[in-house]
């Protein structure tokens, strides 16, 4: 098995990696709703386990974000 770094995270070259991009403000309790969602999803479709399984939430704050040309906090 080839294993890789991301950053600090090892992981497994083949392992499944998801990243969500979303704007900030959701709680704990809703990442780790979606990270469960997301992980079984996962699980099913491709046939891994759920330890082979890498989810990254990227919070964006509503300053570093753009939607035609305006900035989230500005909407």
């Amino acid at each position: 098995m080839r294993t890789g770094f991301l950053g600090a995270l090892r992981y497994c070259v083949n392992m499944p990696l998801v990243h969500i991009y979303m704007n900030e403000g959701r709680t704990v309790e809703e990442k780790r709703n979606l990270a469960k969602s997301v992980t079984e999803a996962v699980v099913q479709s491709v046939k891994v386990k759920p330890e082979e399984v890498l989810v990254l939430i990227h919070d964006l704050a509503l300053t570093n974000s753009a939607k035609a040309g305006v900035l989230r906090i500005d909407r």
